[in-house]
C-alpha cells in the first residue's frame, strides 16, 4: 500500500507539521496500526478508508501518535484531505466519520483546505500550582479546553515569552490530559498573524507539535473575544512553524491551511 508523508499548514516543504497518510481498504487491529505510527514516528499518522455511499461520511478516519490514538487531529485530517484530492480518490469536499463526529474538508480554488471541526468549550480555571515553574513563565489565565482536545489553554504575557520557552516537558504532563496550549497575542498584527502559540503534549508522546489544528478549535473562540472578530490568523511558533486562519461560527470552527506532499512509498508489512 502507498504510504505518503505530508506537510500540514504551510505552502512549502520542511515546514508546518508532518503526517503519515495510508488509504486503506479498511481497519486492521489496532495494534497494526499504533505500529505503523511508532515507524512512521511524526506527531500523527492517518489511516483512512472509504464507507459505502448514501450515509453521512465519506471516509472513516482515525489518528494516531507513536504512543496513542487522539480523537481529533487537524493537521492530519488536512494532510489526508490534500491526498485524496490530489490523487483523484475524492473530488469536492469529504465527510470524514471521526472519533469526533463527521468532519467536512473543503478544498479551495487557491490550493488551501478547509477544515469544519467543532468549537471546544472554554472553561477558565485556576491556574495550577506549579505549572508556572513546569513551563518557564507565569500564565495571565488558564482555561480549559473539554474533552475532544483535552488541553490546558495558558495565557502568557506576550510575544517573546511564546517564542522563549523552554519547558520541563514530564513536568507539563501532570497538568491536563493532553498538554498544554501557551498563547500571546501578536506583536505586530500588520506581519500576519493576531496570536501566537506553542503546543506542548507529553502525555500523547509529543514534546511540542509543529502545528496544531485541533488547539485552533480552543485558540480561535479565545482569541475572537478578546479581539472582537470571529477571523483571525495564528502562528504557531514552534521550529517549523506554521500559520492556521480561523473562523468562529458558533459551535462550529473552520481552519484553513495547505498541505505539500514530500516523500511518497510503499508499505511492505
Amino acid at each position: 500500500m502507498r504510504i505518503r508523508i505530508v506537510d500540514a499548514f504551510t505552502d512549502r516543504p520542511f515546514a508546518g507539521n508532518p503526517a503519515g497518510v495510508l488509504l486503506l481498504d479498511s481497519f486492521p487491529d489496532d495494534a497494526w496500526l499504533q505500529n505503523v505510527a511508532v515507524e512512521v514516528n511524526h506527531a500523527e499518522t492517518a489511516f483512512a478508508h472509504r464507507l459505502p455511499g448514501g450515509g453521512d461520511a465519506d471516509w472513516a478516519l482515525r489518528w494516531f501518535t507513536p504512543a496513542a490514538e487522539v480523537n481529533m487531529c487537524g493537521h492530519a485530517t488536512l494532510a489526508t484531505a490534500h491526498v485524496l484530492h490530489t490523487t483523484g480518490a475524492h473530488e469536492g469536499p469529504v465527510r470524514f466519520a471521526t472519533r469526533s463526529g463527521v468532519l467536512i474538508a473543503t478544498p479551495g480554488e487557491d490550493g488551501s483546505i478547509t477544515l469544519d471541526f467543532p468549537t471546544a468549550p472554554l472553561t477558565r480555571t485556576e491556574v495550577p500550582d506549579g505549572v508556572a515553574t513546569a513551563l518557564g513563565a507565569e500564565p495571565l489565565s488558564a482555561f480549559d479546553t473539554g474533552p475532544n482536545v483535552g488541553d490546558l489553554i495558558l495565557e502568557l504575557a506576550d510575544e517573546k515569552t511564546v517564542h522563549a520557552l523552554a519547558p520541563d516537558h514530564k513536568a507539563l504532563g501532570a497538568f491536563s490530559e493532553r498538554g498544554i496550549i501557551a498563547t500571546a497575542r501578536a506583536e505586530d498584527p500588520s506581519r500576519g498573524y493576531d496570536f501566537v502559540s506553542r503546543c506542548f503534549f507529553p502525555n500523547v508522546g509529543i514534546d511540542e507539535d509543529p502545528v496544531t489544528g485541533s488547539a485552533h478549535t480552543a485558540l480561535a473562540p479565545f482569541w475572537a473575544e478578546r479581539l472582537g472578530r470571529t477571523g483571525l490568523t495564528g502562528l504557531q511558533a514552534s521550529r517549523r512553524s506554521g500559520r492556521v486562519r480561523t473562523e468562529l461560527r458558533g459551535d462550529r470552527t473552520l481552519l484553513t491551511g495547505r498541505a505539500v506532499i514530500t516523500i511518497e512509498g510503499e508499505l511492505l508489512v
